[in-house]
C-alpha cells in the first residue's frame, strides 16, 4: 500500500491554496529550523554601476524638465501567466528599461518613482529625485527563501539586494512594501498643495489601482488624469526617437547576432528542406542563435517558404522549404539590455534565384538602395517609403502589372502598385521591434531626420498564389529585403551591412556556408 499525503478535504481547501498540492512541502518547526540555517554568508563586494546607468540619468533628466513639480511612475510591470502557475520569462516594458538602464537582470513589478523637488534640487540638478522599488532578495532565515516558488532563491537562483541594485543604478532603492505611500503621499489637486501624478498605464494593474484610487479619494478628475497619463506614455516614447552611444552599441551588437542567427540558419537549411515542417526547422535554428548570444528574439521569427512568404506576419512557420522556393526569414536577436535587431533576407532555397525571383528580388533592393541613398539629416520620415514605393511601381509598370499609368498609380487617388507592397518601409527601431510607437505623429512620420535615428528600411513585393491579377510565373514569391539604419551627420550608415545583399553575393554566401 503506498504511503497517503495528508491534506485538507477538497471542499476546507481555498481555491487560491489548490496550485501547491503538487508541492508536498515539510510543514515541520524541526524543518524550519534547519532549512534557516548553516548557509554561507554572502561575503561578495558590491559591483560595479552598470554601463547604462549614467545614460539612464540623462534620458531621466530630460524627464524631469518636461515635468516639472509632479510625481511620475513608470512601472516594469509583474511576471505573465502562460500557464496555470507558470509564467512567461519576464520582460520590463520598455519605457522602464530605458529609464532605468536595467536589461532582463531585475524584478518583476519593480517601479520608477521620479519624486519632485524644488527646481534644481534634483538628480543631476534637475528637478526631481529618482528612486526604484522592488521586492530585494528573502533572506535565508526567511520561509520564502524556499516557499516562494515566484521570488525564492532556492527556486529561481540568487536576486538582488537593495544595495546591489543601488551600486548598478546608481539609484536609492527602497523595498516594494513602502511604495503604495510614496505613490500616494501628498498626492491630490496641486491648487490645494497636492501632488500631481502621472503614471505609464496599462503596465501593472495593481499600480494603476492604488493611483487611481488615491486619485478618487482626492477628488481627481480620472478622465483628466488619463489625458495627463497619455501625455507621459508619448513623452517617453518620443524620448527614444533618438539614440544615444549606449544604444547605437548595443543595437549593433544585437545586429551582429542577428547576422550570425543568419548564418546558422544557411547551414542547417538541408534539414529544413528534409522535414515536413522545416520552417518549423528554420526557426528552432535562429531561436537557438538568440538564446546563446543575447536575451531572446525581439520578434516572432517570420519563416515563410513559398507562399507563405506573401503573408506579411506569417509566424506559424508549419509549413515546407522546398527547392525552387524563396525562404523568406525576417528575424531578430534581442540583446541582454533589451535592445533588437530586425533583419530580413529573402533566400533562394536551391542557392540560386531563378529568373523571375532575380528580377524581383532586384527590384526590391533597388527600392531600398534608393530610400538608402535618399537618408540624411532633414529629409522628411514619410519621404523613404515614398522613394522607395516610387521604384517599385517603375518596376511593375516596366513588367505590365500596374492596370493604370504610373502617374495615375502613384496619385493619392490611385495607388494600384500598393496592392504588392501594402506596408511601410520603415519604422524606428529600439527596445521594441516598432520603437516609439505612442510618439506623435509631426515627430515620427512627419518628422526631418536627425543623427543618432535609427530604423529599417524594408520595400517588398508580395505576389499570392491566388493574385489573377498577375500572370502566373510571379505568383506564390515574396521577396523583402531588411536593414537596420542608424543616420549620421554625413548620411546612413547600414549596420546590418554584413549580411549579404546583392542577389549574386548572397548566391555566393550561401554557397560558402552549405559547403
Amino acid at each position: 500500500m503506498t504511503n497517503q499525503v495528508s491534506s485538507p478535504s477538497g471542499n476546507d481547501q481555498p481555491l487560491e491554496d489548490r496550485v501547491n498540492n503538487r508541492s508536498q512541502r515539510p510543514t515541520s518547526d524541526v524543518f524550519k529550523t534547519f532549512m534557516a540555517s548553516a548557509w554561507a554568508p554572502d561575503t561578495s563586494p558590491l559591483p560595479a554601476e552598470d554601463p547604462a546607468a549614467s545614460f539612464a540619468a540623462t534620458r531621466r533628466a530630460a524627464l524631469s524638465a518636461q515635468f516639472p513639480g509632479e510625481r511620475l511612475i513608470v512601472p516594469a510591470g509583474p511576471a505573465k501567466v502562460r500557464s496555470n502557475d507558470t509564467d512567461y520569462r519576464f520582460r520590463p516594458h520598455s519605457a522602464f528599461a530605458h529609464l532605468t538602464g536595467l536589461g532582463v537582470d531585475h524584478e518583476p513589478d519593480a517601479v520608477l518613482v521620479l519624486e519632485p523637488t524644488d527646481d534644481g534640487a534634483g538628480d543631476q540638478g534637475g528637478n526631481h529625485a529618482a528612486t526604484l522599488y522592488f521586492a530585494p532578495m528573502a533572506g535565508r532565515d526567511s520561509s520564502d527563501f524556499y516557499l516562494d516558488s515566484r521570488a525564492g532563491e532556492f527556486w529561481v537562483g540568487p536576486r538582488p539586494t537593495l544595495s546591489t541594485m543601488s551600486a548598478r543604478t546608481g539609484m536609492p532603492t527602497e523595498s516594494l512594501d513602502l511604495l503604495e505611500n510614496a505613490l500616494t503621499k501628498n498626492s491630490g489637486p496641486q491648487a490645494l498643495g497636492g501632488i500631481r501624478l502621472r503614471l505609464m498605464r496599462e503596465v501593472d494593474l495593481n499600480v494603476e489601482a492604488l493611483v487611481d484610487t488615491s486619485r478618487i479619494n482626492t477628488g481627481q478628475d480620472l478622465e483628466a488624469s488619463d489625458a495627463l497619463d497619455n501625455e507621459l506614455s508619448e513623452f517617453v516614447s518620443e524620448l527614444r526617437l533618438v539614440k544615444d552611444e549606449y544604444e547605437v552599441a548595443e543595437l549593433q551588437k544585437s545586429v551582429d547576432a542577428t547576422i550570425a542567427g543568419f548564418e546558422d540558419v544557411v547551414r542547417n537549411l538541408d534539414a529544413a528542406i528534409a522535414h515536413q515542417r522545416g520552417e518549423r526547422i528554420i526557426e528552432g535554428t535562429f531561436f537557438a542563435r538568440a538564446r546563446l548570444e543575447g536575451n531572446e528574439l525581439g520578434y516572432d521569427t517570420i519563416a515563410a517558404s513559398g507562399n507563405n512568404a506573401t503573408i506579411l506576419h506569417w509566424i506559424r512557420n508549419t509549413g515546407s522549404v522546398s527547392e525552387g522556393e524563396v525562404l523568406l526569414l525576417d528575424a531578430g536577436v534581442e540583446a541582454e539590455s533589451l535592445y533588437t535587431a530586425d533583419i530580413t533576407r529573402s533566400l533562394p532555397v536551391s542557392g540560386r534565384y531563378t529568373e523571375v525571383q532575380r528580377k524581383v528580388y532586384q527590384a526590391v533592393l533597388d527600392a531600398a538602395d534608393a530610400a538608402y541613398a535618399a537618408v540624411r539629416p532633414g529629409l522628411k520620415f514619410r519621404d523613404l517609403h515614398v522613394i522607395a514605393t516610387t521604384v517599385l511601381a517603375e518596376r511593375l509598370q516596366d513588367w505590365g502589372l500596374l492596370p493604370v499609368s504610373l502617374e495615375e498609380a502613384l496619385s493619392p487617388e490611385g495607388q494600384h502598385h500598393r496592392r504588392w507592397m501594402p506596408h511601410g518601409t520603415s519604422h524606428h527601431l529600439g527596445l521594441d521591434v516598432h520603437d516609439c510607437a505612442q510618439a506623435r505623429a509631426d515627430l515620427y512620420l512627419d518628422a526631418e531626420l536627425v543623427e543618432g535615428m535609427v530604423f529599417t528600411i524594408e520595400p517588398g513585393l508580395y505576389f499570392k498564389n491566388e493574385d489573377l491579377a498577375i500572370p502566373e510565373e510571379y505568383r506564390g514569391l515574396g521577396v523583402r529585403i531588411e536593414d537596420d539604419i542608424l543616420v549620421t551627420a554625413d548620411g546612413a550608415v547600414n549596420l546590418s551591412a554584413a549580411l549579404p545583399r546583392k542577389p549574386e553575393e548572397v548566391e555566393a554566401w550561401m554557397a560558402k556556408l552549405r559547403s
